[in-house]
């Protein structure tokens, strides 16, 4: 028996290794469960470095103030709506290229590559001029008291009128992603947020001649990785180290490409907006019960990054998986790669909700002690906590229907768990029924539960197998 462990442990590392390299680019034949880990790990890979500058940006902006925290929060919540459309195009891309890819048409690929990150400059442009200068009004319509905006109006203001960094970095990784080259994208994330967590302390606290910058240092720290990552990004591109090359007699619009694109993307761009918008409202909502309480459950999201982004890293696998499997035209592989990408997230998000179970109010003392914080982070850890099993199903099914390019049944389901339900069922019980911020824990529980249930029927239908992108 330790002679076969030792076996089995000796292929898992070869296929470790091989995955993280990227030399193995085959994903339409063979075993389904090799696909899936050789898929998995480099962007659960990718995802965990993305959630672990934001546990470590989290801590180091803790040791400035509250304020300094809740100014993450209210930001990055705007951030996320005004990315909605470039996270609509990145669902586009991976699905296209994925389609491509499968169907052998690399040309195909190529040229839905170029037009993805043109229409992702345009949009950075015009999110980056007004962030730019709207920062302080921005703050102050998501509840924000005059002396955080005071004190964190810059960060907003950098992280904004820099988002093309934070922007192309996440949608050329999508291109990767749907490459199956996603041990690229990995490597990306590895250097942007490396960066990040090296310069974070020094522009925060300041170091020799660079002076301490407080909150704002964390979006100049934030900046200068991600650009330099996308330049990296760039250059993989240009010089041919994965499925997609671009070359300078690419770089041309090609409008019938282009309004595929934006065909495909509508529907991720509504349904990003849909979730987005209720974080938002759940944010300002958040906002009314003090700055103490917004800082928790800023960190108990900041820490559950640190799971649902490894989660995030398996739902992304099953949309490859999904997209290149129709490109080849195995509908039913497809099918079965979802289901055991869900089995194994389910998994491991069981393990992980019994750790938050058990020592959420640890967890957050970590990176604050002020008791309120603590009191209110570890509630939001437990109460999300619980619906971590369905969450599982929830993410691997939804990507896989924005895999297949079938965008527009994930916006429905949206609309119905998040608009629908989460926000008067927050409403009611944070402010009608006097239970305060608990509520809107148990509320983001309950919608993400309904989702998970609502995505798992309308899967077995089949109907995302008849999709053409």
């Amino acid at each position: 028996m330790p002679h076969l462990n030792r076996i089995t442990f000796k292929r898992l590392f070869q296929y470790f290794i091989v995955a993280v390299t990227g030399k193995e680019t085959e994903f339409t034949s063979g075993s389904i469960r090799k696909a899936i880990f050789m898929l998995s790990i480099p962007m659960i890979l990718e995802m965990m470095m993305e959630s672990i500058f934001a546990i470590v940006d989290i801590a180091y902006v803790s040791q400035v103030s509250v304020n300094a925290v809740a100014t993450i929060g209210l930001t990055e919540s705007v951030v996320t709506l005004v990315y909605a459309v470039a996270i609509g195009l990145s669902m586009a891309a991976t699905a296209i290229v994925a389609r491509r890819i499968g169907a052998k048409d690399i040309k195909g690929a190529q040229e839905a590559a170029v037009q993805a990150i043109a229409l992702g400059v345009l949009v950075s442009l015009l999110v980056g001029v007004f962030g730019f200068l709207y920062a302080k009004d921005i703050l102050a319509l998501m509840g924000a008291e005059p002396d955080l905006i005071a004190e964190g109006y810059r960060y907003t203001q950098l992280l904004l009128g820099g988002n093309i960094t934070i922007l192309l970095l996440f949608l050329i990784n999508a291109i990767f992603r749907g490459a199956g080259d996603a041990s690229v994208a990995m490597w990306a994330l590895v250097l942007s947020n490396g960066l990040n967590i090296i310069l974070d302390p020094i522009f925060i606290f300041g170091w020799g001649p660079i002076p301490k910058y407080g909150v704002t240092g964390a979006a100049i720290a934030t900046n200068i990785g991600r650009g330099t990552a996308v330049l990296f990004q760039l250059a993989v591109l240009f010089f041919g180290w994965s499925r997609i090359k671009i070359g300078f007699k690419d770089m041309v619009i090609r409008f019938n490409v282009m309004l595929n694109l934006v065909k495909v993307s509508l529907g991720g761009i509504a349904q990003f907006l849909i979730g987005t918008s209720s974080w938002v409202f759940l944010m300002r909502m958040m906002s009314e019960f003090g700055s103490e309480v917004l800082a928790g459950y800023t960190i108990a999201i900041r820490v559950m990054l640190f799971t649902l982004m490894p989660s995030w890293g398996m739902s992304n696998a099953a949309a490859t998986l999904v997209g290149q499997n129709l490109g080849a035209q195995q509908p039913e592989r497809a099918e079965t790669s979802v289901w055991k990408t869900g089995k194994y997230n389910a998994y491991f998000m069981g393990v992980v909700s019994l750790i938050y179970l058990f020592f959420a109010y640890d967890i957050v003392g970590w990176f604050n002690t002020n008791e309120v914080v603590i009191q209110n982070g570890g509630l939001c850890l437990q109460i999300i906590a619980i619906g971590y099993i369905f969450y599982a199903y929830g993410m691997v099914v939804t990507q896989a229907f924005n895999g297949a390019g079938d965008t527009g049944t994930p916006t429905k389901i949206n609309l119905i768990a998040f608009w629908l339900f989460q926000l008067p069922f927050a409403y009611l019980a944070a402010i009608t029924f006097n239970l305060g911020a608990m509520g809107v824990f148990i509320a983001i529980t309950a919608a993400e539960v309904l989702l998970a249930v609502i995505s798992m029927v309308w899967f077995k239908k089949g109907n995302w197998k008849k999709v053409s992108v």
